[in-house]
């Protein structure tokens, strides 16, 4: 029977699989934060130009007024 080295250097496949199944994780965390950073950013961003085609028209209208 061959004896077992313990002295080798290396990672176990399940280390290597804990570490792979962390960084899915957290791949996933981030990608849903910034999902939901990118709606924000969209709705403000419509916000925004709500509020400009108010201000344009209110300009218009003043112009030809006078």
């Amino acid at each position: 029977m061959k004896k077992i080295n313990k002295n080798k250097s290396g990672f176990t496949l399940i280390e290597m699989v804990l570490v792979i199944a962390i960084i899915i994780i957290l791949a996933v965390i981030v990608f849903f934060n910034v999902a939901d950073y990118m709606n924000k950013a969209k709705s403000a961003t419509s916000k925004i130009e709500e509020h400009q085609s108010a201000v344009n028209t209110v300009t218009s209208a003043i112009s030809s007024a006078l």
